[in-house]
């Protein structure tokens, strides 16, 4: 058992109690940001003259060898240690002798995991940003293609008004553009060194935390010893913004599964997007809009996890909080996987145009159009609602569209109709005569485009202002 303690105890730690207490089966993808960690504290300790100019230069050496050998495998970090700070620690005195003992100096494994955490979380916030940045820049080219694509806007899982399918997209664009926003906004606020808190009151060496900071990229050092190496705030808020992104997939995974049904025909699923039955050969199923949906309360239950685990813990670090890691990493690891294979499945799927238009003009979507006629032609709206219930009434009897009646069949009903009553309720007139910013109007979508494409080529990325 290679472990980084032992004075104080007389005989070894029990096997199963060992294995129960050891991290290095999931922290060891930490092994990066742990040597990242050490080479910037060993560069300060030179600094302060805590460490010789030579021994900074053995232990970076050292650790920069111990990284070359991971990334290139020819070294394998094996479970027989209990953290990755053991593996790190352990193989460097190996290889440099003496020197590397004094790499732990000034610090503690609690800041030096609450380290780890923080620059790792970084790094997987900034991949985030990128996968929701590639899904909007798909949102954008389907909302430039669509303008004219008309569709059935739906309440209730009812046809309630005529949209485009250009509109219908901004939607989640909007959803997923909110999304960058909290990955930002969590960047910005967890970004502060907690290396140096100890393992919960600082250490009496004269540590410089705000260089420590700087030569790790963050904007400066914690300022409670006891909150740094105790805070998993950033990590719930991460795990929150993160069920929030499924969520979002998760309805939009569930619109392309009903889009794809027999009944709807509105989409065609790319067949490397889709699977089919081992014993009903016509079937085409939305496999990886199914698996988002599912997925999503993978990472709820990791959220709800890690907030029932922080919510009795007091001050400072307690062995609990080791249940993060697990968690959190299974989260990034779906969210990732999820918003790529969406946005690929996305970028690849066909539209039924015409399907589409059908499916608006026989759910009567153009109703309320209808209705706004007879008002325009002085009729009062409480009377124009019934005299288009009524022509509802007509059309599902006769199996027909709103356009498809003919002018006597609309005068029978109500006399004030005319023959303008075809293109006040066209689609194109239906969704053109919304142009309020915001609406499914050509003339307003192409503004809303504008706006969303401005800020896709001026967004700086996370981490940078």
């Amino acid at each position: 058992m290679a472990q980084l303690w032992g004075g104080r105890f007389t005989k070894e730690t029990d096997q199963l109690v060992y294995n129960f207490n050891a991290s290095i089966s999931f922290d060891k993808r930490f092994y990066k940001q742990d040597i990242r960690g050490s080479i910037a504290h060993v560069t300060m300790l030179a600094k302060q003259g805590i460490l010789t100019v030579k021994e900074k230069e053995q232990i970076i050496e050292g650790l920069e060898g111990i990284l070359r050998d991971v990334d290139n495998g020819f070294l394998e970090i094996t479970e027989e240690y209990e953290d990755i700070h053991s593996f790190v620690e352990s193989n460097l005195i190996d290889r440099i002798g003496d020197p590397g003992k004094k790499l732990h100096t000034g610090r503690s494994r609690n800041d030096q995991v609450a380290l780890d955490m923080k620059l790792y979380t970084r790094d997987e916030i900034l991949e985030l940003d990128e996968l929701l940045k590639d899904l909007l820049k798909v949102l954008l080219r389907l909302m430039k293609e669509n303008t004219e694509s008309y569709m059935p806007g739906f309440t209730h899982l009812q046809k309630a008004q005529p949209i485009t399918l250009a509109h219908h997209m901004g939607a989640y664009f909007e959803m997923f553009k909110r999304d960058r926003l909290r990955m930002k906004d969590i960047y910005k606020r967890m970004n502060y060194c907690p290396l140096g808190a100890g393992a919960l009151a600082g250490t009496t060496y004269p540590l410089d935390r705000e260089y420590t900071a700087e030569l790790l990229g963050f904007i400066g050092p914690t300022l409670n010893s006891m909150d740094s190496v105790s805070d998993r705030d950033y990590l719930i808020e991460l795990l929150s913004a993160m069920s929030t992104i499924m969520m979002h997939l998760s309805r939009f995974s569930e619109e392309v599964i009903i889009w794809n049904s027999n009944e709807y025909q509105f989409v065609e699923i790319d067949d490397a997007y889709s699977t089919g039955s081992s014993i009903m050969p016509q079937k085409k199923n939305p496999d990886i809009a199914e698996l988002v949906r599912g997925k999503t309360g993978r990472v709820y239950a990791a959220l709800l996890s890690l907030l029932t685990t922080m919510k009795g813990i007091p001050l400072a670090y307690n062995k609990d909080m080791q249940e993060d890691k697990e968690l959190v990493l299974d989260a990034i690891d779906t969210t990732k996987g999820c918003l790529t294979l969406f946005t690929g499945m996305l970028d690849t799927m066909g539209f039924n145009y015409s399907r589409m238009e059908d499916s608006a003009k026989h759910g009567f979507t153009n109703a309320t159009d209808a209705a706004d006629y007879l008002v325009n032609h002085g009729v009062p709206f409480r009377d124009a609602h019934g005299i288009v219930g009524q022509l509802v009434l007509y059309c599902i009897e006769k199996n027909i569209a709103l356009d498809e009646m003919s002018l006597e069949e609309f005068q029978a009903i109500s006399p004030v109709f005319e023959e303008d009553i075809y293109e006040a309720i066209s689609m194109k007139t239906c969704v053109e005569m919304r142009s309020t910013i915001g609406a499914p109007g050509r003339t307003a979508m192409e503004k809303v485009i504008a706006v969303q494409e401005a800020y896709l080529n001026a967004e700086t990325e996370v981490g940078k202002e």
